[in-house]
């Protein structure tokens, strides 16, 4: 690779990552082109970013983007998002089905993060989840009141 064009990886994954709310590094030594691309599909569907990137590259754009306090080391690929609880799902999923694909540490909420943190995150309710369980915390009561004005309408029909 060139100067110029490290320097333009430098700039997008700057720019990419300071829009990130989490970013993951795994390992993936041994995980066939084939896995990779399923891996890359999962988070396409969900708004994430999935990249093979040089140690060195990746860890000035981090620092770019005013991420710091985890070292990479070995093989590493990113996996990134704007949202923390979808994007440690993909990751913790993948991990669950590939066993030579493992999760090694993650800025998560944009601080530093352990494997066991991503994968207690990817056990939490989506967006989606939270909204519907909120909407329904918000109608119970109007339910009960619905209910029982129903309850009342039959007890005076039958009297």
């Amino acid at each position: 690779m060139t100067k110029t064009q490290k320097a333009e990886i430098i700039e997008v994954l700057s720019n990419e990552f300071k829009d990130a709310q989490s970013v993951i590094f795994c390992d993936y030594k041994g995980l066939s082109v084939s896995n990779l691309e399923s891996l890359r599909k999962a988070a396409r569907a969900k708004d994430a970013k999935v990249q093979v990137v040089k140690n060195t590259l990746a860890t000035i754009a981090l620092s770019n983007a005013e991420l710091t306090g985890v070292e990479l080391k070995d093989t590493n690929i990113l996996v990134w998002g704007s949202d923390s609880v979808a994007t440690s799902k993909i990751a913790a999923d993948f991990a669950k089905d590939n066993e030579k694909f493992v999760i090694k540490s993650a800025y998560v909420d944009r601080e530093p993060a352990d494997a066991a943190k991503v994968e207690a995150f990817a056990k939490l309710p989506g967006r989606e989840e939270l909204l519907a369980m909120l909407a329904a915390t918000w109608m119970a009561p109007i339910t009960c009141f619905t209910i029982g004005l129903d309850a009342l309408r039959q007890q005076k029909e039958e009297a």
